[in-house]
């Protein structure tokens, strides 16, 4: 079947392509979409066997790198020019005229549709071509051609090896719509896309059709709407100098238009817009890219596409307001985990619920989650808690100051709701058990901190030691590494806490006492709050790691130095040379051996 009408239940992702599918979803489900219809995949495929040209297309892409951007522009032409010159089989031609026949020679827009574009976790947007206010049935059969050309672009010709899609595989659909004569048209994100808000829509308008927004000529209104409420929160009037308007004959212009003081949309249209967003965002599930017009006071939906540039959340729950917060960010780990990492985290976190009196799977874990490959921490239950709402803000202070205003507010947020974050007496029980002896360890501690010190590390290396297997080969001893994980940090947190606090806990308590001592609140620091003069003091204290590695670093700078050979060596490479030659061993002996030494001892 080579043509398709958007009311047509057989259309499909590979038949109609993204864009094709989207608009035939769209209007099923009963939105204001300009009429039209699809000519499917299989035409593409029948133009490009019947003109024999695959031979001659996988040639010309094979072996292509992403990053040659001249070898794409070549091997893009020489396809693009075969398409140029192709005969349309008479049985595609015909079913394109019969479909267009039902237009009465009304303009139309012809836009790509391929079957990789707009979904939820790719984007082709802007990758291939559209002809707009397209008039007449020959006309509209070279812009069908125009756009299968439109496939090998260089830009997606490069898309396509970089997201490892099979050239083969590529195909082409073309939507051909009726125009609307927009007095108005834009953008709708039912998401912020620069804040990540779902809770924000944000709408981009312009005069006229969305050509001039679209290819970044015109300087568009930016309006923000609060989208469960919908109340306008921000409105920005963007100069709006020119606007896109169809031509009788075919075609489009830029007009001038000056509009800076006029909005594009009125506030009721701005308010409608947002709301018919909101029914597009429920009909697919997640936030939408919106294409859309008013013409003569008519709402319009053109497209709607997936926001693929927000960051995921974790999965929905009940509650009114949920409040995640970054778990790297407590050590400053910003960067992606992998999937063993977020898993032992959540192993160890999870066997720390024996605190609360509570058993949990860590795959089941709704408190930790993974989202966008880090961990997040759900804190809505100790914030709704008064007592655990300042531990927590104390505790993640320490890390990152600014966080304590930030959870001060959040905790006077209506919308987190009350009294469900109160201790059952049981829990407050066993918490207290737990703690009240750490409490004790920890003043004892204060009277011989070293000993206690030294008796931990004895106590973690003795945990470690099934971890330091010898004489089997990788498999076998990566095996023994997962067995001792799976029976192990489970229940590390809980093992651990009781002797960890009692040795941490006396040096905080000091730098405080010594940060007091040191004097003026002015020499507080920002990070961290605590003294800088009493900070300074601490780095010439035994067992600093960060003082030793230093010092040690210092002490492998001035061998380097005193070799002429290694000095000359450093001098004449960069980092990255370096790094290849102390890997590949062949530093000067000077240089190799203290670096070696170096990083045996403070290597990762």
């Amino acid at each position: 079947m080579f043509i398709l009408p958007f009311t047509s239940p057989e259309a499909t992702l590979e038949s109609a392509g993204g864009k094709g599918l989207n608009l035939v979803r769209l209007t099923g489900a009963g939105f204001a979409v300009p009429r039209g219809f699809i000519v499917s995949t299989s035409a593409y495929r029948e133009f490009v066997n019947a003109n024999r040209w695959l031979p001659a297309i996988q040639s010309g892409v094979t072996n292509l790198s992403a990053e040659d951007a001249s070898a794409l522009d070549r091997a893009s032409a020489q396809i693009r020019v075969a398409f140029s010159a192709g005969k349309m089989p008479e049985e595609i031609e015909s079913a394109i005229r019969a479909a267009y026949t039902d237009f009465e020679n009304k303009p139309v827009a012809v836009r790509s549709s391929a079957t990789a574009e707009d979904l939820p976790d790719l984007s082709f947007a802007g990758q291939q071509d559209t002809y707009l206010n397209v008039i007449g049935s020959e006309q509209v059969l070279q812009a069908v051609i125009n756009c299968w050309s439109s496939l090998w672009t260089a830009r997606a010709i490069g898309y396509r090896i970089r997201n490892h899609i099979d050239h083969n595989e590529a195909a082409l659909a073309v939507v051909v719509q009726e125009m609307v004569p927009s007095e108005a048209s834009g953008v709708l994100f039912t998401a912020n896309p620069l804040t990540g808000l779902r809770s924000e829509s944000v709408i981009d308008a312009t005069l006229g059709l969305g050509e001039a927004l679209v290819s970044g000529q015109v300087e568009p209104d930016h309006y923000v709407v609060d989208t469960l409420e919908g109340h306008i929160l921000a409105k920005t009037l963007g100069a709006k100098k020119i606007s896109t308007r169809g031509k009788t004959g075919g075609g489009v212009e830029v007009i001038e238009e000056n509009a800076e003081a006029r909005q594009a949309l009125s506030d009721e249209e701005i308010q409608q817009l947002a709301g018919v967003g909101r029914q597009i965002q429920k009909e697919y599930g997640f936030p939408q890219d919106i294409e859309w017009a008013f013409a003569d006071q008519q709402l319009y939906i053109l497209q709607s596409r997936p926001v693929t540039s927000l960051y995921p959340l974790p999965k929905e729950s009940p509650e009114p307001l949920i409040i995640w917060f970054s778990f790297g960010s407590v050590q400053g780990l910003l960067g992606a985990m992998t999937p063993l990492g977020q898993d032992a985290i959540r192993m160890a976190f999870s066997g720390a619920a024996k605190l609360f009196g509570a058993q949990v799977r860590y795959d089941q874990n709704e408190v930790l989650v993974p989202a966008g490959e880090r961990l997040w921490i759900r804190i809505s239950d100790l914030l709704r808690n008064p007592v655990g709402a300042r531990v927590y803000e104390t505790i993640l202070g320490f890390g990152e100051p600014s966080v304590r205003q930030i959870l001060r507010g959040l905790a006077k947020e209506p919308r987190l709701g009350a009294g469900k974050g109160q201790l059952k007496i049981s829990t407050l029980g066993g918490l207290l058990g737990f703690f009240l002896p750490i409490v004790g360890r920890g003043i004892l501690n204060m009277h011989d901190p070293q000993k206690a010190r030294g008796s931990f590390q004895t106590y973690i290396e003795s945990q470690l030691v099934p971890l330091h297997v010898t004489g089997e080969d990788k498999f076998t001893r990566l095996a023994q590494r997962l067995q001792f994980m799976n029976e192990n940090i489970s229940t590390a947190l809980y093992r651990l806490l009781p002797r960890f606090i009692p040795v941490l806990g006396p040096a905080v308590v000091s730098l405080g006492v010594l940060t007091r001592l040191a004097g003026s609140e002015n020499d507080v620091q920002a990070d961290h709050g605590f003294s800088a003069a009493a900070l300074e003091v601490t780095r010439g204290l035994p067992d600093n790691v960060t003082t030793e590695m230093d010092m040690v670093l210092w002490r492998t700078a001035s061998v380097i130095r005193q070799d002429r050979d290694s000095f000359a060596a450093f001098l004449d490479s960069d980092a990255r040379g370096l790094a290849s030659r102390y890997l590949n061993g062949t530093l000067p002996g000077a240089a190799q051996t203290a670096l070696t030494d170096f990083m045996k001892q403070y290597g990762m």
